[in-house]
Order: structure tokens, then sequence, then C-alpha cells
């Protein structure tokens, strides 16, 4: 079951999604391979810390945050990867490392590689280890508002 404010969010705003179910995952190339789901369109959340503040930055699957490149990108002095006991505790309605890439719905920033701005749509973690959504990347877009920064391999 994805998460409930994920998907209250999602038919709040009419979207139009997929849930797919698959056999436990926990690596992105392991749910790309589970859900059949090419690496290019799953998209991986990862917590960052930019100055001290949490933000998500999301990238498709196939690919790897380089903080170098986003630390240039943001122009700030200091971005690291957060820890799971930093970030566990802001997403209480899913699984760790599971969180969905909607950080409008957490209080945080979205930076969305573009390898996944020009995919017509994009699939996610919906909170847990065993399901995927599925849905159009301009939905996606409309009600996230990524901002779109290169920082990956």
């Amino acid at each position: 079951m994805p998460s409930r404010r994920l998907k209250e969010y999602l038919d709040k705003n009419q979207v139009k999604y997929i849930s797919i179910q698959h056999s436990p995952a926990y690596t992105s190339q392991e749910i790309a391979a589970e859900s059949h789901v090419p690496g290019r369109i799953l998209a991986k959340t990862v917590i960052v810390k930019i100055e001290g503040k949490m933000a998500m930055v999301v990238l498709p699957a196939t690919r790897k945050v380089i903080i170098q490149e986003l630390r240039q990108a943001l122009e700030a002095e200091k971005v690291t990867l957060a820890t799971e006991a930093e970030f566990k505790e802001l997403f209480p309605d899913c699984e760790l490392g599971a969180m969905p890439p909607f950080g409008n719905l957490y209080n945080m920033e979205v930076y969305l590689s573009p390898e996944l701005a020009n995919n017509e749509e994009i699939a996610f973690n919906a909170g847990t280890h065993t399901e995927l959504i599925k849905m159009s990347y301009k939905d996606f877009e409309r009600l996230v508002q990524p901002k779109v920064i290169s920082f990956t391999t």
C-alpha cells in the first residue's frame, strides 16, 4: 500500500497513476528489475543536507549523485549526504529508504536530474519496498515543481 499521504495527494489532484507491486527490493537496480521498469525512468530519492537543511535530490536509478557537482550547481558551501538517522523521523509514513520524490509533502526542496525531466513517465517508490507508482512526468512536475539541475554521473 502506498503512503496514504501520497495516494491522497495524487487522488486529490486527479492524477492518473499506476501502482506496481513487486517482490521486496532495496536498491534502485533491484527495484527496476523486479518491477520491469527501465532504470532511466525509475527515480531514486536521495536525502542531502544543504547548508544544514534537508532536501531531496532525485535522479535516475542508473545514475549516481556527485556531491561536488551538486554543491557547484547550488552555489552552496556545504552539501552532504544525510544519514538515515538524520532523516528517518521526517518520513513517518514511509519505510526507510523508500521515500517518494514528493518533497512538497515533507517540506523539502526537490532537485531533479535533467535526465528524468526528459522522460514522458516517471516511476518511484511509493513509500514501501514492494510498490512503485508510475505516472506522467508532466503531472509530477506540476505537483512537485522540482528545480532541474545537473548533479549526476
